[in-house]
């Protein structure tokens, strides 16, 4: 039989020897309020113009006149929506947002595939298989994610002319592609860079190849940097309009250029609150993307995307 004895403890250290019991108090300071405050007005900044476009596409033209700008619609209507959707002019035709609604769907989808596909594999060559020249290649992508893009449209359009490609799905996919390249693959290379040496020697120990590491190591582990790709490259792609306007053609017009063109029409009526609507349908998407998926950007950057 084993008798255990119980030392006596004082009664003041054994609360501190004991622990903490029950959460901290914060004790409300003058520095915790100007801070809450500095947030808190920070926070009306910036949404006091989401909301005005809330409760205009929310109002009659009639209501909308009456320049209360802030003011809850009295007489609550989505027609404005409807309109923006399915009847809005967006030139001379007059199908809504619907239609580019479609495209910019398309154009985002195939070309964040690409992108990211070609960049994760840049990424995985320049940190593995370190070939001749391999860092002269790395710096001339690095450089092109600075080249402002005002530059280098016109050589683009002259190349994808005697492609034959100008104003096709294509050759807005074949953009959003080059330019998405150079970014993505700093984040991939930096990533790889971040993971151990040994497990990709022990693969190749084991006799696995280029594509074999690739997919079935490397893929895996790079979820979190992927979705930092994914989030960078769809928002990006999402509310282009230069290279829209540019290189997709009428029949391939993503949103934002409709958005354009409906806001600034300048024959008939302004509706204001249509305008609103097509806004806020347009934007939809990235700010989707954003409340959905914040929280796994930043899980991605901090598991090495600025490491390398």
């Amino acid at each position: 039989m084993t008798l255990s004895v119980r030392t006596p403890v004082p009664g003041n250290m054994e609360s501190v020897l004991s622990g903490p019991r029950g959460p901290r108090k914060h004790q409300l300071s003058i520095a915790r309020i100007g801070i809450y405050a500095f947030l808190v007005m920070s926070a009306l900044f910036f949404l006091m113009p989401f909301w005005v476009m809330i409760v205009t596409s929310l109002k009659t033209l009639p209501e909308i006149r009456e320049g209360n700008l802030f003011n809850w619609p009295r007489d609550l209507t989505i027609e404005p929506w409807i309109n923006a959707w399915f009847n809005a002019c967006t030139g001379r035709d007059c199908n809504g947002l619907r239609p580019g609604f479609w495209n910019s769907v398309k154009i985002t989808a195939i070309a964040t595939v690409l992108s990211i596909t070609i960049a994760a594999i840049n990424g995985y060559a320049l940190s593995f298989w370190r070939y001749r020249y391999a860092n002269v290649i790395f710096g001339i992508l690095v450089f092109g994610a600075f080249v402002p893009y005002q530059v280098v449209i016109y050589p683009l359009i002259i190349v994808m002319r005697e492609l034959g490609l100008f104003s096709t799905l294509a050759s807005i996919v074949i953009i959003h592609t080059i330019f998405g390249m150079p970014i993505l693959t700093l984040l991939f290379r930096n990533f790889f860079a971040s993971l151990p040496m040994e497990m990709f020697k022990a693969a190749r120990i084991d006799g696995a190849g280029f594509w074999q590491i690739f997919f079935r190591i490397m893929v895996p582990m790079a979820v979190p940097i992927t979705v930092v790709a994914v989030i960078l490259q769809l928002t990006g792609i999402w509310n282009d309009f230069l290279f829209g306007t540019v290189f997709a053609g009428r029949q391939n017009m993503p949103m934002t250029v409709q958005l354009n063109n409906i806001v600034q029409t300048t024959t008939g009526v302004r509706e204001y609150n249509v305008h609103m609507a097509a806004t806020i349908l347009t934007a939809a998407v990235p700010l989707a993307v954003y409340f959905i998926s914040g929280k796994w950007f930043v899980r991605g950057i901090a598991a090495g995307a600025v490491k390398g």
